[in-house]
Formats: C-alpha cells, sequence, structure tokens
C-alpha cells in the first residue's frame, strides 16, 4: 500500500483545505512530520485512518468530534485520500457526522457520515461504491488488515508500545489477541469447558436415571433396597446394584411358577364342566331342530293350493315376456303411422290452396322446374340495369355535394381569416415570461412552507407533551423493574443455601466445600426465588428499558420536528402567513392565467393559418373531382338507356323476375315436402302390417289364443322377482324341513324331554370364576416377572452407559483444566490461547532483536519467559531484556527513558512485521514512526535512523513523527504543521 495525496478539509485542527503531497513525500524515501505540540501531526495519520476505515485510532474515536470547532457552520467536513493498493489506485473521500445550520430558521440538522470510493482507469476516475458497508467491506478487503492492525504496522505508536513493554502477561494478552485474531482458540477453552459442564450435567442425569430404576424396581418387586446399595456411585463400581437386581428377578421367577401350576389344574376342572354343559346345549339345540321342522311342514301342507296359483301366474308372465319386445314395436310404428298421416293432410292441404293438383304432384313439380329456369335466365340483365341507375344516382349526388361543398369552404375561408387576424392580436397582449413566473412561483412555495410549519406545529405540540408523558412513566417503570430485580437477586442469595442443598446428588461432591457427606442439607424458605424468577425479572428490566429506548427515540424525533416547524415559522403569525399564501396564490394564478390565454391564442393562431392552407387545398381538389364525375355521369346516361331497352324486351309478360322467381322457388319446395310425406306415409303403413303380423305369430308360438291374452298375462319386474321368491322360500322350506325329520334319531328326539342346560351352565360359570381369579393371580405374576426383567435390563444398560460417560467426564475435566490453566500438571499455569500468543510473542521478539542489536550497540535482547512474573497470576507472556555487558537479565521497567524508546521502538517494528505477515503479507509501502525521539543521545539517535533508513528498501517511505529541533537537522525532507489561532496548515520543506 503507498499513500499518492490527501486532502483535508474542516477536519480536526484543520480550517481550510490542506493537502499532503506523499508522492512528493515518497521521493526521499525518509520524511519528518514535524511542528509544535497541539498542531495537528496526529490529525495527518487520523485523516489517513478516517479515509481507509471510517474512525481513528484509539480514545479520539469515541470523543466524537472530528469536524473542526472553527470551521464555518455551513463547510462540511471532508478527507480525501489517493492511494495505491493490490495493483490499483483509489480514491477515497469521506465525510464524518456532523450538525449544519437549518436551511431555514434556526437550530441544527444532523448530516450523516457518507463515503465515495473511485479507481482510476484509462479514461479517468470511475465510481466504485457510495455505501458505508461496501467501502468497509472493498478496503478492508484489498488492504487485509483492521484498524487495529493497521494502526500496528503502519502508525507504530510509540507511547503505546511503551506500556506494552512494561505491561503484565494478562494486558499482552489482550492486545495480542485482538492483533493475531486468536479468538478461536479461545473458543476452544470455552467449548472445553462447556463440554465438561455438559459431561457433568450429563454424568448427573444419568445417576438421577439409575436412581429411578432402583426405586422403580424396588416398587416393582414389593421388595425394599437392602444397606449397601443407596449410595449410587460406589454401588456402580461395586457390582453390588446387579447383584441386587438380579436377586430381586430370581424371586419374580419362583411367584410366576407357582402360580402358573395353580392356573393348569383350575382350567382342567373347567375344561371338564364347559364339556357337560356343551353336551346339554348340543342335546337341547337338536331336538329344537327337530321340533321345528315338524311345524315348518305342517304350515307347508296348509298352504299347497296358493303355491300352485303362484306357479301359474309365474309360467304365463314368462311366457309373456317373449312377446313382449314386439308389443312394444307394434305400438312405436302405430304412433309414427299416425304423425306421418298429420303431416301428409297439412302439406295436401297447402298444396290445394296453391292452385295445384295434389294427385299428380310428379307432373306439378316438372312444370314447375321449368319456369323456374326461364326467368332465371332473364335475372342478369335486369340486375345490371338496377346497378347502372344506381351509379347515375350516386354521381349525380355526388355532383351536387361538391357545389354544395364549395359554397360552404367560401364561406368559411373569409371567417378563418377573420380567426387569423384576432388571435395574432390576443396572443401579442397575453405574453408572460418565464422568469415572472419562476418568481411568483418561487413566493408561493415560500408562503405555503410557512403555512405547512404552523399545521405541523399545531399538530406535533400536543404530541410532545404526550410523549414526554409516556418517557416520564417509562422511567419509573425501569427504575420499578431494576429495584425488583436487585430485591429478587437479593433474596435468591440470602436463600441460595437451599437452592444448592436442593441441587445435591447422591454420590456427588459439595459444590462449596467438596465434601461427599451431607448431614443436615439446607431447606428452601418458602416463597425462595429461583433461576427463572431472577431471569424474569432480568427481562422485566430489559422489556421496560427496550420500551422507554422507543418512547425517547420517538420523543427526540418529536423535538426535531417541533424544532424543524418552529425554524420554517419563523416570525410569521397565522393570520399573517395565510393572508401572505393568499396574495401569492392570487398573483400567481393571475400571471398563470395569462400565460394560458397566450398559449390558447397562440394554439388558435395556428390552427387558423393551417386551416386556411387546408382549405385552398380542397378546393382545388374539389375542382378536380367535379370534372371527373360529370364525365363518368355523361357515360352511365348512355348505358342506363341502353339497358333499359333490352329488359323491357325480355321481360315479357312478368311484373319483376326476382318476385317471380321467388314464387316459383317456395312451390317448388311445396311440392317436394308433399311428395316426401307420402313417401313416408307408404313405409309407415308397411311398417306397421310387417310389426302386427310378426306379433300375432309370436302370441301365437308363445301359447296365447290372440294378443290380447298375452298382453293380460304380463307382470311388471319387480312384482315377478317377488312372486318368484315367495315360491322360493316355501319350497326351501318344506324341503328343509323334510330333510330333518328324515334324518336318523329324529324320531326319538321328539318323543324325549328337554335337557336341564341352565344347571349345567351354572356349573360352568362356577369353573370359569375361579379360573379367572387365578389367570389374574398369574397374569399379576407374568407382569411383575416382566417388569422386574425388563428394568433390571434398563438398570443394567443404564449402568452400562453411565460408565463411558463418567470416563468422558473425567477426560474432559482433565483437559479443560490443562487447556485452562488450572491443571497441576500444567507447570506453567498457561492457557491455550496464551500459548499459541507465546508463540506470536517468541516471533516479534525474534524479529525486534534483529533492529535491537543494531540501535543498542549490540548490548540489549529482548528473551520472552514462560514462568509468571512478580504478582500475575498465570505465565506464558513475560518479557525480560537481557543486559549482555553485565551478562544479568532485567525488567523492563528498569530501564532509562532512552533504553526504553529504544526497545520499544525495535519491539512495535518486530511487531509491524509479523502482524503484516499474519494479515497476508501486506506490502506497506508508506508508514509512520511516532514520537519518542527526544529521549535518545546523538549515538543511538543515529543508530535509530539507520535502522529507520533501512526501512526504505524497496522504495518504501518512512515517516517520523517529532518535534524535536536535532530531527529538523538531521531529516531535511519536512512536512511541518504550523498552527494559528484560524487553524493549522501544512507546507512540505526540502
Amino acid at each position: 500500500m503507498r499513500l499518492h495525496q490527501l486532502s483535508v478539509t474542516a477536519f480536526g485542527p484543520f480550517v481550510d483545505p490542506a493537502e499532503v503531497d506523499f508522492d512528493a513525500l515518497s521521493d526521499a524515501g525518509l520524511f519528518l512530520l514535524s511542528g509544535p505540540t497541539g498542531a495537528g501531526k496526529s490529525s495527518v495519520l487520523d485523516a489517513v485512518c478516517f479515509a481507509l476505515y471510517g474512525a481513528v485510532p484509539g480514545d479520539r474515536q469515541h470523543a466524537g468530534r472530528l469536524r473542526s470547532d472553527q470551521a464555518a457552520p455551513d463547510l462540511a467536513p471532508s478527507v480525501t485520500l489517493e492511494l495505491s493498493v493490490a495493483g490499483r489506485r483509489l480514491r477515497v473521500t469521506r465525510s464524518p457526522v456532523w450538525d449544519r445550520p437549518k436551511r431555514r430558521g434556526t437550530g441544527t440538522t444532523r448530516e450523516q457520515a457518507r463515503v465515495s470510493v473511485s479507481e482510476r482507469e484509462a479514461d479517468g476516475w470511475v465510481p466504485l461504491t457510495g455505501r458505508l458497508d461496501e467501502a468497509g467491506d472493498l478496503l478492508g478487503g484489498l488492504l487485509g488488515m483492521s484498524l487495529d492492525q493497521f494502526c500496528q504496522v503502519a502508525l507504530l505508536p510509540q507511547g503505546h508500545f511503551q506500556a506494552f513493554l512494561r505491561a503484565d502477561s494478562a494486558a499482552r494478552h489482550q492486545l495480542l489477541s485482538r492483533l493475531f485474531r486468536t479468538g478461536r482458540f479461545e473458543r476452544v477453552e470455552g467449548w472445553l469447558r462447556d463440554h465438561r459442564l455438559a459431561l457433568r450435567r450429563a454424568s448427573e442425569q444419568h445417576a438421577h436415571l439409575v436412581a429411578d430404576l432402583v426405586s422403580r424396581l424396588s416398587e416393582a418387586a414389593s421388595t425394599a433396597v437392602p444397606d449397601g446399595v443407596g449410595e449410587l456411585a460406589v454401588s456402580a463400581a461395586d457390582g453390588s446394584l446387579v447383584t441386587w437386581a438380579r436377586s430381586v428377578g430370581a424371586d419374580a421367577d419362583a411367584r410366576r411358577t407357582s402360580t402358573d401350576e395353580a392356573l393348569t389344574e383350575a382350567e382342567q376342572t373347567a375344561l371338564r364342566a364347559r364339556a357337560a354343559w356343551e353336551s346339554a346345549r348340543a342335546l337341547a339345540a337338536a331336538r329344537g331342530r327337530v321340533v321345528e321342522a315338524a311345524e315348518v311342514a305342517q304350515a307347508m301342507k296348509a298352504q299347497a293350493s296358493v303355491q300352485a296359483d303362484d306357479e301359474l301366474r309365474i309360467s304365463l308372465a314368462r311366457r309373456a315376456l317373449a312377446v313382449r319386445p314386439l308389443v312394444r314395436l307394434a305400438d312405436e310404428r302405430r304412433k309414427a303411422l299416425d304423425d306421418v298421416l298429420t303431416d301428409c293432410a297439412t302439406t295436401r292441404s297447402e298444396v290445394g290452396r296453391a292452385g295445384l293438383d295434389p294427385d299428380d304432384l310428379a307432373a306439378e313439380l316438372e312444370r314447375t322446374g321449368e319456369d323456374l329456369a326461364t326467368v332465371a335466365a332473364l335475372r342478369p340483365f335486369e340486375e345490371h340495369l338496377s346497378s347502372s341507375r344506381k351509379r347515375k344516382e350516386e354521381v349525380e349526388v355526388k355532383v351536387g355535394a361538391l357545389d354544395d361543398e364549395e359554397q360552404v369552404a367560401l364561406a368559411e375561408s373569409e371567417a378563418v381569416a377573420a380567426l387569423v387576424a384576432q388571435a395574432e392580436q390576443g396572443a401579442a397582449g397575453t405574453l408572460v415570461t418565464p422568469e415572472a413566473m419562476a418568481a411568483a412561483q418561487q413566493t408561493v412555495e415560500e408562503a405555503e412552507r410557512v403555512v405547512a410549519a404552523h399545521l405541523a406545529l399545531a399538530r406535533l405540540a400536543p404530541q410532545h407533551d404526550a410523549v414526554g408523558v409516556e418517557h416520564d412513566l417509562a422511567v419509573l417503570r425501569v427504575l420499578d423493574a431494576r429495584g425488583h430485580e436487585l430485591d429478587v437477586r437479593e433474596r435468591r442469595i440470602a436463600g441460595m443455601a437451599g437452592e444448592l442443598a436442593g441441587a445435591l446428588a447422591v454420590g456427588d461432591d459439595c459444590p462449596v466445600c467438596g465434601s461427599l457427606d451431607h448431614p443436615r442439607p439446607a431447606q428452601v424458605l418458602t416463597g425462595h426465588p429461583d433461576v427463572a424468577a431472577e431471569r424474569a425479572a432480568s427481562r422485566a428490566v430489559v422489556d421496560a428499558q427496550a420500551l422507554e429506548h422507543a418512547v425517547a427515540e420517538r420523543l427526540r424525533e418529536l423535538d426535531a420536528a417541533v424544532t424543524r416547524a418552529r425554524a420554517d415559522v419563523g416570525d410569521a403569525g397565522d393570520a399573517e402567513s395565510d393572508r401572505m399564501r393568499d396574495v401569492a396564490r392570487a398573483s400567481y394564478d393571475a400571471l398563470r392565467e395569462g400565460s394560458e390565454r397566450h398559449a390558447e391564442h397562440v394554439v388558435q393562431l395556428d390552427a387558423a393559418r393551417a386551416r386556411a392552407v387546408r382549405l385552398r387545398h380542397d378546393s382545388e381538389v374539389r375542382g378536380a373531382r367535379r370534372r371527373e364525375l360529370t364525365t363518368a355521369l355523361c357515360d352511365l346516361t348512355a348505358e342506363v338507356e341502353r339497358l333499359a331497352t333490352a329488359v323491357d324486351e325480355a321481360r315479357g309478360g312478368h311484373v319483376g323476375l326476382d318476385a317471380a322467381v321467388v314464387e316459383l322457388e317456395a312451390r317448388r319446395d311445396l311440392l317436394r315436402r308433399a311428395h316426401a310425406d307420402a313417401s313416408r306415409r307408404d313405409a309407415a303403413v308397411a311398417a306397421l302390417e310387417d310389426a302386427e303380423l310378426a306379433l300375432a305369430r309370436a302370441a301365437s308360438d308363445a301359447g296365447f289364443a290372440d294378443v290380447a291374452d298375452a298382453r293380460s298375462a304380463e307382470l311388471p319386474a319387480d312384482e315377478l322377482a317377488d312372486l318368484e321368491l315367495r315360491v322360493r322360500e316355501r319350497l326351501s322350506a318344506l324341503e328343509t324341513a323334510r330333510g330333518v325329520l328324515d334324518e336318523p334319531g329324529a324320531g326319538e328326539l321328539l318323543a324325549m324331554a328337554d335337557p336341564d342346560v341352565p344347571a349345567r351352565e351354572e356349573d360352568g360359570r362356577l369353573a370359569e370364576q375361579a379360573v379367572e381369579q387365578l389367570r389374574a393371580a398369574a397374569e399379576h405374576a407374568v407382569r411383575t416377572h416382566r417388569r422386574v426383567h425388563r428394568l433390571d435390563a434398563e438398570l443394567s444398560a443404564a449402568l452400562t452407559t453411565w460408565a463411558p460417560v463418567r470416563d468422558e467426564l473425567a477426560l474432559a475435566t482433565a483437559v479443560s483444566s490443562f487447556a485452562d490453566g488450572k491443571a497441576p500438571d500444567n507447570r506453567l499455569q498457561m492457557r491455550l490461547s496464551a500459548y499459541v500468543l507465546a508463540h506470536r510473542l517468541s516471533q516479534v521478539v525474534a524479529a525486534a532483536n534483529a533492529r535491537l542489536a543494531q540501535m543498542s550497540d549490540r548490548r540489549y535482547t529482548l528473551e520472552h519467559v514462560a514462568q509468571r512474573g512478580a504478582g500475575e497470576r498465570r505465565g506464558g507472556l513475560s518479557l525480560v531484556v537481557r543486559d549482555d555487558w553485565s551478562g544479568e537479565s532485567r525488567d523492563p521497567a528498569t530501564l532509562s527513558g532512552g533504553e526504553s524508546f529504544v526497545v520499544s521502538l525495535a519491539l512495535a517494528l518486530g511487531l509491524a512485521d509479523v502482524v503484516a505477515h499474519e494479515a497476508g503479507g501486506a506490502d506497506l509501502q508508506t508508514l509512520f514512526v511516532d514520537e519518542g525521539f527526544g529521549a535518545l543521545d546523538a549515538e543511538t539517535l543515529d543508530d535509530v535512523l539507520d535502522i529507520l533508513d533501512t526501512l526504505r528498501e524497496n522504495g518504501r517511505a518512512v515517516g517520523v513523527v517529532s518535534h524535536v529541533a536535532e530531527m529538523r537537522d538531521r531529516i531535511p525532507t519536512q512536512l511541518v504543521v504550523d498552527k494559528a489561532r484560524s487553524g493549522s496548515t501544512v507546507r512540505v520543506v526540502g
């Protein structure tokens, strides 16, 4: 990255525009940024950081005062930086948040931050983005480092590194973790802690599950848990729980065997009683079946005559089914003949009324056709004559119309000439200039804006008061919620002993004292708040704060709106503003109406002139058209006279040829219909005779005397089906009854008495009751057996599942403690993230020593030690300075001011190299070294400048920030910042 141009306006101490040409400074390689204290040397570096990241280093960003206090109130602050990065030439322009005066009225309004990023290409600067987020992503991606890393790599703030040199391990850990982004290792530490806690909770859940299974197994087997099995952790380890569970299972097996034997004996007794009952019931059923068959046979014998009549009706109806289609056919053809006879009578009547012979239709049809052909041959001549007469009339009408149009056109031409003169006079008298219209419109807008501000102020004032009251109430609710939260927290802390005692598990150690014995656990007091109550109180505070924040935002919005409205209102009152608006509107309306009338006159003038041109053209066209129509009219008159003579000779005795053709065609159609109806009548008579003959033959073949007998024998389909069903049911019942009575032993069954079935049934019921009682006992024993063995298996599985969790918990506890630096075998008490940072710190120390050896004349060497320093809880990031002249190592705090500067400068350069490599090897072609050179002697200053001179390799530009006079003598190229009451300025020297 190389800086080219920097331009600042109203930024920091720079009131007027100030420009820095870094290209001119970079030609010297090493340049000095000098100036008196407070002139704005650091503000130049702040402007570079603000252009790249939209923020400035350190605490100056939190002050929120980037705009110059001496700048004109309406002058916008801005920073423009041109740089080259990743082979691209970019220009970044940023403006911070600032308050500008309102354009109307008093007060200020907030202008938000803005950014613009452009890239220089062959045809000039091309905009890339104007969004803050997109600009941050673009520049951050190209630079490859954050603001903190950029400040450490490119700015080298010496005061910070002297503090870093003397800091303890915790402070170094905080800075290095921010620079080297070791958050992933801290997340690993957190994951290990969370994993250990999750495993502990899982182990406790397994313990609760085992305790629950032991209790359920004891309840299922109705057996108390013996002494020595209560401590779950010990029992799980020595196997006593498994032994007790197996003994409970053996007892359940014995109870199940005894109940099964008693149930088997009772079931045998019940089987014998059931067999006697089934035998008696079967005998009673057989006798009842024979008795029922005898009764059915007697009833069928009494209905023999009815059965014979029904069978005869069924036989006749079935023979009538064969004749039914022919009956339907004869009826349909008789109806068709009646319809045809009706049509024949109608057409014969019409033929007679037409004066034709209905009995000789063929001759009449032939004569009508001949007459129609004769008349049709004469029709073309008559049509041609009619068409010629019509065209002649049309031409005569057109000639007359042209004459009328010419008279009207002459009158209209005179009127149009008068309109042209009138429109020219009106357009000249109504001309309004655009400047006058614009000035009147601006006056109206100003007056309406004042009136709108009055209305807005009247509307916003009540809202502002109401929201102010609502904000006061919201603040009170926040205070009440905070008080309630503190009260709940204090009550929970006061009763924490009972809460901890309630969380104790059997076999687990006490979280307070570590003991495995809990002789007298504390009790939770009535109404003691738990974690849920504390969280609910915290949520109530958060909700109240959110509501208060929303109301406060609304109140600020209303404050801003009221301020804007008052600024727009100014000193004008409601009535005065309304009057000014009405006057402005009236003036503007008058000008607008004059302008509209002028436009109307111009439009009328253009239309009148165009109309006059069209009238002259139309008159010329009408003259040519009238000459054409006169010639055509002479030709049509001669043709009409010739065709009229020919048609009169060809018409003969007919009045009109078209009427004669229509009359002859109607007569021909009537004769054709009459002839067709006569043919249909003959066909219908023949079809009816055939159908009646076939019906008579079918009735005779079916055994009927005539067709009337066949029709009377028909039955509806549903009635016939019901009759057949009744006949079949009687025959089936009689046949079944005879079969039963013919069976062997039927006579003996009719003669014997009914067996005593209820007595046998009672004996079977008593036996079944005994079986059911024993079966219930057996099922209870089976359920107990199953439940005991199932719980035994679940207990064994739970113990098996718990074992690896206990082992994993032990492993996780050891690894987490080691990674957190709390394990006994972690001799340095060093966290994992600190170990990674220690490796980075060793790289920084190695890079720093490469320059410190030359700057200290090979006297001092930085050493990274892993042991804890004095007063430190953990080690890993301690630094000492080895004095090779004495051979002793000492704390950096013992160095003098000049020695501290030299060592911290070397440390800063080393850290810059490592951070640049960590950020992706960003090629920094411009960097700055901040204040601190005043504490060096001349010889040491020479060594330091030699080191800085080596940084200029590969075209790099190094800027040294200092106000020391000796530095101005040693570095000829300088960027001088001068301060004055009117603001600071910059200039290049050398």
